[in-house]
């Protein structure tokens, strides 16, 4: 989980939505009420989920670690035949519109010619 939340793609659009989580928030206080109303929820369930899972992760730590080199090199394989998951989302976004436009350039000139 930690390598998948380190990539940039993913790292850049976690920074994305909470940038507006948190613009809609202070924008809105009606919305703001509830938002803290289900953050409150999330880390209280969170917190109780934790105390009861955790033996339960002990026992199962050398499978778990297992279960973790597989994905780690699975991550690997992915990002090889994906570069786009190394950059931000930002980036992606110019590229594509890049990438539109000159394609409809390229149909615009056909035609014309």
């Amino acid at each position: 989980v930690k390598e998948v939340a380190n990539l940039t793609l993913v790292s850049s659009v976690c920074d994305v939505v909470s940038t507006v989580y948190t613009s809609t928030k202070e924008s809105h206080p009606s919305i703001r009420s509830v938002c803290d109303a289900a953050e409150k929820g999330v880390r209280g369930i969170t917190e109780a989920t934790a105390s009861c899972v955790q033996p339960v992760l002990t026992t199962l730590e050398p499978h778990v670690a297992v279960a973790s080199e597989f994905a780690s090199k699975g991550l690997d394989k992915l990002g090889e035949k994906l570069p786009f998951l190394q950059k931000p989302v930002e980036q992606i976004i110019s590229e594509t519109k890049e990438l539109v436009s000159s394609r409809v350039a390229d149909a615009k000139d056909a035609v014309s010619s």
